[in-house]
């Protein structure tokens, strides 16, 4: 089999079995993150009312113009940072963390620790 289609497989199964546990309610709504090899996204979704709440990447202009490079630990700490402060703002105080499959290191452990640090939790 294809390696980058094996990869892709067993991505999909681990996040299959992330999403069984992991579920977003009114009170507690669901960060979901998704990377690429250039970006961080992420949004904050209730899963009740199939509805996203909040999102924010690293594609958005002002944020790709104040960062320079959006690859980094470091770019996905200020979208954490970023995402917690217009949480706040919407009254969201804890979230349940969906990493969708990736391993917790790397980026997405700098984006969730971004967002613990500006006063989101988990």
């Amino acid at each position: 089999m294809n390696l980058q289609k094996e990869k892709k497989r067993r991505l999909k199964r681990r996040h299959r079995r992330v999403r069984r546990k992991v579920v977003g309610t009114p009170e507690r709504p669901r960060l979901a993150v998704h990377r690429t090899l250039k970006h961080m996204h992420c949004q904050i979704v209730d899963d009740y009312q199939g509805r996203t709440l909040l999102a924010i990447s690293t594609t958005k202009s002002e944020l790709r113009k104040e960062l320079g490079n959006t690859r980094g630990v470091d770019a996905a700490k200020e979208v954490g940072k970023r995402l917690a402060l217009m949480a706040l703002d919407k009254g969201i105080k804890k979230v349940a963390f969906d990493r969708a499959g990736y391993r917790y290191h790397g980026r997405v452990k700098a984006l969730a620790e971004g967002a613990r640090e500006s006063g989101l939790q988990f």
